[in-house]
């Protein structure tokens, strides 16, 4: 159950209305890492926790907040819309689109669509969605795509308040900055919390680690003969998990095989020159088929 308290977080009152500035800000509501896009990963992240307690709790609680941010920053999209062009632009909007959008410098679409409130979009008009957002079930994965995804935040709430003159719009982004600031390291606590908690003994993504290429899990391929990456930390020392890295300049493949896939089914009419053979038609018993090899290979590699 989620609770409405009729009030935001923190003011969002603009000086003056700006239309212009309106189809900036949009950005942070509707883009690739506004706010929508936190707001959405963390409560997935939220109501797909296994771990009851403080872990949910804290993802429940900064989700929660950002349902408000986006009500902030639509509420002070509305604000600065106020007053938008009206009956003038809305004829001249009918007969030409691009016109209505260089006149008072608007998004058209926020008279024609919304009738001056905010758009689920990005500064471009492109519509927000679901690809956007990364809610895996791991903790540790998920609190590293947080900060990023903070960090990108942060940054272009950095770069729009520098487009304003408004102080009442500086003085929410002040805040939404401040906020920013916090969840990056609220989710870097998170990882140290999880280490501490058993839960991980790594600050990287480890599952499978028994089987990893030993090589291939400290080595830094170059591909690049005047490349000058092997100054840098990451060509260097140790990795963070303690093994010695090997750089390797001008790296060559590892291995004989060629990028070609297999003879293809005839009945796709697909291109090809015959070098690699007849390819095997497609058929649902061939599918059946590969479907029961499949289990008992996967039945010889259980007994081996």
């Amino acid at each position: 159950m989620f609770k409405h308290v009729d009030y935001l977080q923190f003011q969002a009152k603009p000086e003056k209305p700006d239309a212009l500035f309106a189809a900036k800000l949009q950005e942070l509501v509707g883009g690739q890492f506004g706010e929508m896009t936190v707001m959405m990963q963390y409560l997935w992240q939220g109501w797909n926790c296994r771990v009851p307690g403080k872990y949910k709790d804290m993802i429940m609680d900064i989700g929660t907040e950002e349902i408000g941010h986006v009500e902030m920053l639509t509420t002070m999209l509305a604000r600065l819309l106020e007053g938008a062009p009206s009956e003038t632009t809305e004829k001249a909007v009918a007969a030409n689109p691009v016109l209505a959008a260089v006149i008072g410098g608007m998004n058209p679409q926020h008279a024609i669509v919304t009738g001056g409130g905010a758009l689920p979009r990005d500064a471009a008009g492109v519509p927000w969605n679901t690809g956007y957002i990364i809610a895996s079930g791991n903790l540790l994965t998920d609190f590293r795509s947080n900060v990023a995804a903070e960090a990108q935040s942060r940054l272009m709430t950095s770069r729009v308040y520098n487009m304003t003159d408004d102080r009442g719009v500086k003085d929410m982004l002040q805040f939404n900055l401040a906020r920013d600031t916090y969840h990056q390291q609220q989710w870097l606590l998170g990882i140290e919390q999880l280490i501490a908690d058993g839960f991980t003994d790594s600050p990287i993504e480890q599952s499978n680690a028994d089987v990893e290429k030993d090589f291939a899990r400290r080595t830094f391929y170059s591909f690049d003969p005047e490349s000058t990456a092997g100054e840098g930390r990451w060509a260097q020392g140790e990795t963070l998990l303690g093994d010695k890295i090997d750089y390797v300049p001008d790296a060559q493949p590892l291995t004989d095989d060629k990028p070609l896939g297999p003879a293809p089914d005839p009945k796709l009419y697909v291109t090809y020159d015959g070098s690699m053979g007849k390819g095997k038609p497609g058929t649902g018993a061939a599918a059946h088929g590969q479907g029961v090899a499949n289990v008992v290979n996967k039945i010889k590699g259980a007994l081996d």
